[in-house]
């Protein structure tokens, strides 16, 4: 079990007296011995709470392992937030042996969500250390894929510290894959090999992704958001078309800063350039601010031993506090649906659970509070099947990420509109504006029906 410090940089205070501690400053090496994937997994027993290494850092010969010994286990309960490459857990076949339990939904597992034998954990990213800090998640074990050692000692957590940080301090045992493809990345994401109880060899290479093509809608939706990004603005924006295509608009602009959970390869440039220099940022200025990555191997490469950026505990990077510190923060999150009062589901498409809260809130409330912050929600206007995705009631059982009472800004395609401060039909009148122009004239219909007050989104009323 890790070591904790008394008081991580949000000023959140860790529970001391329920973990094993051992001394910080690591003086002496104790060499944890090197055993097969086979051996590694073997005390696992029915019934066992693991939590695995995430996103790009799928510790693949470890599950692998214990995936072959399915046939004398049951019971057995993963956690993770969403699991880039293989999972064999997942298979069906599997159903009464592990149980998947999801901080966020992935594509590799959502049907174990949809099939009864995964389920997801509803929990702001910001506080799921939390869950495993406080005890309410006490894992057995923890997996992880981690850098090889430096000198002292000390393996990065890579491409993935989020909730990998927490869960290996509290967890009772520490197996880790040393894998020289995994990056060495810097900040407050080490673990020393004190703190592990076994090794295992490993040089899978991590799993690469390269964004979809970027379309009109994707390219006019990042347009209009990148001419109300201001010079000096501290960004967050994840993985897709449409931060991809922001990214790519903002060459001409000055001293960005970011301060985010992830961030797409466009940075890259922008940082080369000299447009991103985190100099303007109050929290770790100078440094990018994050807590995972995913892209491709350029991503992975600039991550290695890059001392410009920092990568930390979740329950850092994505506390509101510590979020609103720096300036302008500008909070790009995306949508599944949004009803004409400004309620914004991400996370389910009706019963059916999608995804997660993930960040949305935890940034759009952080963005809301920074000074010139911009929480910004965006969503094509329509469905691939050509159904509106700004509407006037959200599906029966679709969830709430973002509040009507916390939301400012939406975009789609067909502009931008901010209604922080406005009533119900102002609301209505500014989001049937930007929907698409063969829905707009039902969904002004139902709005006057349903307030019985004339919703006519072609007038300027304000």
């Amino acid at each position: 079990m890790l070591s904790l410090l008394n008081t991580p940089l949000n000023g959140t205070k860790l529970p001391l007296n329920i973990c094993r501690l051992k001394s910080t400053l690591k003086n002496t090496l104790h060499m944890p011995k090197y055993v097969s994937p086979q051996q590694a997994v073997s005390t696992v027993k029915n019934g066992d709470h693991i939590y695995c290494h995430s996103i790009s850092a799928n510790p693949q010969r470890l599950i692998s392992a214990l995936v072959d010994r399915a046939p004398e286990l049951s019971n057995v309960k993963l956690y993770h937030i969403h699991m880039d490459g293989p999972t064999p857990y997942a298979d069906p076949k599997h159903a009464g042996t592990f149980f998947v339990n999801n901080h966020f939904i992935g594509g590799t597992t959502r049907h174990t969500v949809d099939k009864g034998y995964g389920s997801y954990i509803p929990c702001f990213l910001s506080e799921i250390p939390k869950l495993y800090y406080q005890g309410v998640i006490r894992p057995d074990y923890c997996f992880l894929n981690l850098s090889p050692p430096d000198k002292h000692g000390y393996c990065s957590l890579g491409v993935d510290t989020t909730v990998a940080l927490s869960a290996a301090r509290m967890a009772k045992k520490v197996i880790a894959q040393i894998n020289p493809n995994m990056p060495r990345a810097l900040g407050d994401c080490f673990v020393h090999l004190n703190d592990i109880d076994l090794l295992v060899e490993s040089d899978d290479p991590l799993p690469e992704f390269l964004p979809g093509k970027v379309g009109e809608t994707e390219k006019k939706i990042g347009q209009h958001l990148a001419e109300i990004i201001e010079d000096g603005a501290t960004l967050q924006m994840g993985f897709g078309a449409i931060p991809d295509t922001v990214l790519n608009c903002l060459h001409n602009h000055k001293d960005l800063g970011v301060h985010t959970e992830m961030f797409a390869e466009g940075v890259i440039d922008l940082v080369e350039e000299g447009v991103i220099t985190n100099k303007l940022k109050n929290f770790q200025p100078g440094f990018i601010s994050a807590t995972f990555v995913m892209g491709s191997n350029r991503m992975y490469n600039f991550l290695d031993n890059n001392p410009g950026i920092y990568m930390q505990d979740c329950m850092v990077t994505n506390d509101p506090r510590v979020i609103s510190q720096n300036p302008k923060v500008t909070a790009i999150n995306s949508a599944i649906e949004v009803d004409i009062t400004g309620q914004v589901c991400s996370d389910s498409i009706g019963l059916r659970m999608y995804s997660g809260v993930g960040g949305q809130r935890d940034f759009e409330a952080g963005a809301a509070m920074s000074k010139g912050g911009k929480p910004i929600i965006t969503l094509p206007s329509i469905t691939k099947r050509g159904q509106s995705r700004i509407v006037n009631f959200l599906k029966p059982g679709a969830g709430v990420v973002t509040s009507r009472h916390t939301v400012h800004y939406i975009a789609t395609e067909y502009g931008v509109v901010n209604i922080f401060g406005k009533n119900l039909h102002e609301r209505a009148r500014l989001l049937i504006s930007i929907a698409h122009p063969s829905h707009r004239e039902r969904l002004a219909r139902e709005a006057s029906e349903r307030w019985n007050t004339l919703i006519d989104w072609e007038k300027n009323y304000y």
